[in-house]
C-alpha cells in the first residue's frame, strides 16, 4: 500500500522555523518527485514547493528565500524546513506525490503570537 504520513507542524511565533516530514511506504521517494501544498479554510490547495527526483528544488514566490524542501533517502523522508514564518504561513500543509496521486493527511502549522 502507497501511504504518505506526515509530521510536524504545530504553533509558533512570527519570525520563528518549524520543520515539516513526509514519510513513505510503498515508494520510493528517491525516484519520484515530491510536493508541498498548504490550504486555509476556504480557499484553494496552493502550491508551495516541489523537489524533483534529481534534488531540483522550486519554491512559490511566497515562500522563496524562507522555505527549503529536501529529501533523506536513507529515511525515504521528504522535508519542509519553514523559517521566517509569518502569520500569513498558517495553513493546513501537505505533501503530494502526483505519480501516485497521494497526499499525506495534512498537518496544522499555526503562525501567531
Amino acid at each position: 500500500q502507497v501511504q504518505l504520513v506526515q509530521s510536524g507542524g504545530g504553533l509558533v511565533q512570527p519570525g520563528g522555523s518549524l520543520k515539516l516530514s513526509c514519510g513513505a511506504s510503498g515508494i520510493n521517494l528517491s525516484l519520484n518527485t515530491m510536493d508541498w501544498f498548504r490550504q486555509v479554510p476556504g480557499k484553494q490547495r496552493d502550491w508551495v514547493a516541489t523537489i524533483t527526483r534529481s534534488s531540483a528544488t522550486n519554491y512559490a514566490d511566497f515562500v522563496k528565500g524562507r522555505f527549503t524542501v529536501s529529501r533523506d533517502n536513507a529515511k525515504n523522508t521528504v522535508y519542509l524546513q519553514m523559517n521566517s514564518l509569518k502569520p500569513e504561513d498558517t495553513a493546513v500543509y501537505y505533501c503530494r506525490n502526483i505519480l501516485f496521486n497521494i497526499w499525506g493527511q495534512g498537518t496544522q502549522v499555526t503562525v501567531s503570537s
